[in-house]
């Protein structure tokens, strides 16, 4: 699950293209199974694995707002479209705060050993150096 820990920060968002969502939102889901599998969780965490995904799964109306940014960047001025990546940025960091304390809420109920393979499998990296 390279790359995705948190799961936010899907960089289809910003594309607008509908097949490229597709494919990004299969790979996710893919890691996202994988992440379960890996994690073994007793039958006492599956509510708390249920609360992080959907916490961490794409929004929707973030995806339309990085979209609608994208389209009027170009046809605003400049001192306007810093004001409007201003505002974007701004919603992006309070759900990069929202959906890190939905990770912090799932990690704190995993084992020490299911932390370590959380940690392993979410690493981001460059290259999927996973064996």
């Amino acid at each position: 699950m390279r790359g995705i820990v948190l799961g936010f920060c899907i960089a289809i968002a910003a594309t607008g293209a509908a097949s490229g969502a597709a494919r990004a939102a299969q790979a996710v889901s893919a890691e996202l199974i994988r992440l379960h599998d890996d994690l073994r969780l007793s039958d006492s965490q599956e509510q708390a694995w249920r609360d992080y995904t959907a916490a961490i799964a794409p929004d929707p109306q973030t995806q339309a707002r990085h979209r609608a940014t994208q389209e009027l960047l170009p046809l605003v001025p400049t001192p306007r479209r810093i004001a409007l990546i201003e505002a974007t940025m701004a919603e992006d960091a309070r759900e990069f705060q929202r959906q890190g304390a939905a990770v912090k809420t799932f990690y704190g109920k995993l084992t020490p050993e299911q932390q370590r393979m959380f940690d392993q499998d979410t690493l981001p990296t460059t290259a999927d150096t996973r064996p």
